[in-house]
């Protein structure tokens, strides 16, 4: 889809009291973008070939995502929107950081894409209306919000009945365990049930240094889904293992830990989440 690049526009933050949380993480990743940092460079060349296939490798948008009224939720950063954007969808970007919407803006006017930009945190869509998406995509990104459940009410009250929601979260086991690896393996140093944002790391691709971030329990990640209302249809878990790799590096220590999850789940028309009232949903 193309069109005027100066039609990617930006409004202004939903919230206007943040956390102490959003505003670190807010100033974080604006930082990241400054210092060039992981998942702050944009799509190039080879990524817009063929833009669906980049971004939907396993075929749950069905092929064709063409005039689909799509919202990428927190997921600035000049790739996920534009190449979404290029597959024909039209397009709004969510995210804390302006940084990041700041590179959706340049890759859209230098590739003549249309992407509406909006400034806010995942667990504040208030600015949209009811089911005004037919699908969120939202990359690795609620082990920055303290409480997942709010984001999941948010998800599946903007999007429409039958609508697609994917995304990516990091697994729980993977905030325990050591990013160090121990004589048999990586161990868990911190605890399943625990509260507040997790201890600070240096020199782990599994984590973002400078942020805060928190670790959501299974029930949370997916429990917390299909209570407001989204049936889960699929799950994946993205393959990062090597056999042959370096004790300590990402791929070795991914053999031990699977770093991410990946859902694919479904708004139920009618659901709880929207009347109220208790239904058992057969697919059809």
């Amino acid at each position: 889809m193309t069109s005027d690049p100066h039609s990617a526009n930006s409004h202004p933050t939903a919230n206007s009291h943040p956390t102490a949380a959003h505003a670190h993480n807010r100033a974080a990743w604006d930082a990241r973008v400054r210092q060039g940092q992981r998942f702050t460079r944009p799509a190039d060349d080879r990524d817009f070939a063929n833009p669906l296939a980049t971004v939907d490798g396993l075929g749950w948008l069905g092929g064709d995502i063409r005039h689909r009224r799509l919202l990428c939720l927190a997921a600035g950063g000049g790739r996920q929107g534009p190449l979404y954007a290029a597959a024909g969808a039209e397009v709004t970007v969510v995210d804390i950081s302006p940084g990041m919407l700041e590179l959706d803006r340049q890759v859209a006017a230098e590739r003549r894409l249309s992407i509406r930009t909006v400034e806010a945190s995942m667990d504040d869509l208030s600015m949209f209306g009811e089911g005004e998406f037919e699908i969120v995509i939202h990359p690795v990104s609620t082990c920055y919000v303290e409480r997942i459940e709010p984001v999941y009410r948010q998800v599946a009250r903007v999007l429409a009945g039958g609508g697609l929601y994917i995304s990516q979260h990091k697994q729980p086991a993977s905030l325990q365990a050591d990013v160090r690896p121990a004589p048999r393996g990586y161990e868990l140093l911190e605890p399943y049930y625990r509260s507040g944002p997790l201890p600070a790391v240096a020199g782990s691709r599994h984590r973002e240094e400078g942020t805060l971030e928190y670790l959501h329990r299974w029930e949370e990640l997916l429990g917390g889904m299909c209570r407001a209302g989204l049936v889960i249809e699929d799950l994946i878990e993205p393959l990062h293992a090597e056999a042959d790799a370096e004790p300590g590096c990402f791929a070795h220590r991914s053999r031990y830990v699977a770093p991410y999850v990946r859902i694919k789940a479904r708004r139920v028309r009618g659901s709880p989440a929207a009347s109220q009232s208790p239904r058992l949903w057969i697919p059809d």
